[in-house]
């Protein structure tokens, strides 16, 4: 990796820096959420552990036996909310799926309860665990579960692919998670780093990257992952973005792409936008 200094990466991994009018993809984001919270069922704030955060929503299927898709929001690791995202659930369940949204805790945690990039990945298999166990309720079908997730959310996705079920509960199926969809993840903690202005937040330590650096471990053995990125992100999300591809290869990382026109904010309402790229894959990612 070629060393750069700390403005350069600031330049390369601000995203708020890059997308001027951020704050406005921000308020659409929200006022979409409450207008899904208030025209679905949903139930909220079910807790999937008891640790900060640990909390999730389900929009339950409308037939029993239905896919479900699990949405790990962004923000660096510290920033946003479940509650900020339940605006993909409706675009989700109308391709038949039962939506869980899930959130976690950010980064750095309080004085006395520090809050780690490796700790929420531990959260998220706490997650996908409380699913497998209870989504029949919902109507979900608990041996199809895919997982979608944007920035953070997304490097939280490709994490869930490659975890050992195993190790987390003796109860829980190896192929727990098969299938994701990465949307601008990151891949490599290395330059994140690197950041000044998030590693204030997030502390990442030498050990923290090869913990939870998934372009750095072996390629989950049959399992699918979609990623994609926008074209018009920075040369380093874009890099991230196949950068995956290289470590995992093409027979795990079946569709690489930058979408073209599509900033790291503006990308993701392509989510809920049927006859748009990113709609058409999620549904490919359900059928699988």
């Amino acid at each position: 990796m070629a060393v750069h200094d700390a403005a350069w990466h600031d330049r390369m991994y601000n995203n708020r820096a890059l997308v001027p009018d951020f704050a406005d993809h921000f308020a659409r984001w929200q006022q979409a959420s409450a207008q899904a919270r208030k025209t679905l069922a949903v139930q909220r704030d079910l807790r999937y552990g008891e640790g900060p955060n640990e909390t999730l929503d389900v929009f339950p299927a409308a037939r029993p036996g239905a896919p479900v898709v699990v949405f790990i929001h962004g923000g660096y690791w510290r920033s946003l909310d479940k509650d900020d995202h339940s605006f993909v659930a409706p675009a989700l369940r109308a391709l038949g799926a039962c939506v869980v949204v899930v959130n976690y805790a950010l980064c750095p945690g309080l004085p006395g309860q520090p809050v780690t990039v490796p700790d929420i990945a531990l959260q998220m298999t706490r997650a996908l665990a409380w699913v497998w166990r209870h989504i029949r309720v919902h109507g979900g079908d608990r041996e199809n579960i895919s997982v979608i997730g944007h920035s953070a959310g997304g490097h939280l996705a490709a994490m869930l692919l490659a975890c050992e079920w195993g190790a987390v509960a003796g109860d829980l199926p190896a192929d727990l998670v098969r299938k994701a969809l990465s949307i601008s993840g990151l891949f490599d903690l290395e330059p994140i780093r690197r950041t000044p202005f998030v590693q204030g937040d997030l502390r990442l330590t030498p050990g923290h990257v090869r913990q939870a650096s998934p372009a750095r471990w072996a390629a989950p053995a049959a399992r699918t992952l979609l990623s994609v990125a926008g074209a018009d992100e920075s040369a380093e999300f874009i890099r991230h973005n196949h950068l995956i591809r290289q470590a995992w290869g093409s027979d795990v990382v079946k569709v690489c792409e930058d979408l073209p026109g599509l900033n790291h904010f503006s990308i993701l309402m392509e989510l809920t936008r049927p006859g748009q790229r990113l709609h058409a894959l999620a549904a490919q990612l359900i059928a699988l």
